[in-house]
């Protein structure tokens, strides 16, 4: 790990995630409202996750919540793992 003035210097690659159609959405516009790339929000979000702590602040959740609403996503933590694709729930 090369830190030069701060930042931390890293190596990224390319990936293909599948993800809920309107938790992207909620995410690309949160990226914008931090401004920052999905990829770097993505990164913030999951490095706190590793240490059990919260990405965002109170004005921040709050703007997530409003976010949530214009896009009608209507998940919570209790859906983890319980997701499925459209389609599949007749197999």
């Amino acid at each position: 790990m090369d830190e030069t003035e701060g930042r931390i210097v890293v190596e990224r690659v390319q990936t293909g995630v599948r993800i809920e159609k309107r938790l992207l959405k909620v995410l690309k516009a949160l990226a914008e409202y931090c401004d920052l790339t999905l990829g770097d929000l993505l990164e913030g979000i999951v490095l706190h996750a590793l240490e059990g702590k919260c990405a965002f602040g109170p004005e921040t959740l709050a703007q997530i919540a409003a976010i949530k609403k214009i896009y009608g996503l209507d998940l919570d933590a209790t859906a983890s793992h319980r997701l499925i694709e459209k389609g599949a729930e007749e197999s």
